[in-house]
């Protein structure tokens, strides 16, 4: 069963926009590539005619992953925001219980994630045991390295 890709409306349109790259641009690269290699002769010791045909499969398959993300795409809904709870969407500022350090995330579906600028899946641990949790409350997370306790000091859009 395919779940659904939560995605905010500049996350939908670069999904989009990606997709018709590869499509369009991509997928004539790699075919070019396959008809030149296929002009070096005996393809059974061919390494470009064996390269171009592996490039061939990712890109189909990250084609028909990008186009199964379209087809389950929800748009994060702005309008009904509750900057009481948080959601998917969310910005939320909490503090670290154990140091006292302030950290910020937006939680995003899978598709958007970017955890290097604070950018987080609503799959990850943090992301999941995020949501529903209200302004003020501690949540305790399980990580790999232990539980972390962050209190929700701010949630906004």
């Amino acid at each position: 069963m395919e779940k659904d890709v939560f995605v905010t409306a500049d996350g939908l349109k670069k999904l989009e926009s990606d997709l018709e790259y590869l499509k369009s641009v991509r997928r004539r690269e790699v075919a070019e590539r396959i008809k030149i290699a296929l002009g070096y002769g005996d393809l059974s010791e061919n390494a470009e005619y064996d390269q171009a045909k592996n490039e061939q499969a990712q890109l189909e398959e990250k084609i028909a992953k990008t186009e199964m993300m379209l087809r389950n795409a929800k748009l994060i809904d702005d309008e009904n925001f509750d900057k009481n709870i948080v959601s998917v969407g969310s910005k939320v500022k909490l503090r670290d219980e154990e140091n006292g350090d302030e950290e910020e995330f937006t939680i995003v579906g899978s598709a958007e994630a970017n955890p290097f600028e604070g950018i987080i899946s609503n799959e990850s641990p943090i992301g999941s045991g995020l949501l529903g949790k209200k302004l003020g409350d501690i949540a305790e997370i399980e990580v790999p390295s232990g539980i972390l306790r962050y209190q929700i000091l701010n949630i906004s859009r």
